[in-house]
């Protein structure tokens, strides 16, 4: 079964994910989305599962990408972090950008 983040988890790393790392949104979204040229991307809801981001194209499309955490299911909220930047280096290397160090 599907592991459901509470409230104040959700909203932190939402929260965070799109005011701190607008940029790394639209890199996610470009490297997993089918959709071509998208040219900006809202993390909008994720899961044990994986994250959700609200995409737009350059011809105006919207659209949800559902993007599978890389390391499998997950139940802890660190270990969010851990996927999402796991996604993260995975966007770049399919991109060929480099990606930045980590904290």
């Amino acid at each position: 079964m599907t592991h459901v983040f509470d409230d104040a988890t959700l909203r932190g790393v939402l929260g965070h994910m799109n005011n701190d790392h607008t940029d790394d949104n639209v890199l996610i979204a470009r490297a997993f989305s089918a959709v071509p040229d998208v040219v900006s991307a809202e993390m909008t809801a994720f899961d044990g599962d994986g994250g959700d981001w609200r995409i737009t194209t350059a011809s105006g499309i919207e659209d949800i990408v559902r993007i599978p955490w890389p390391g499998g299911s997950i139940s802890e909220r660190p270990e969010v972090r851990r996927e999402i930047v796991a996604l993260y280096d995975l966007a770049c290397a399919r991109l060929g950008v480099t990606p930045r160090p980590h904290d």
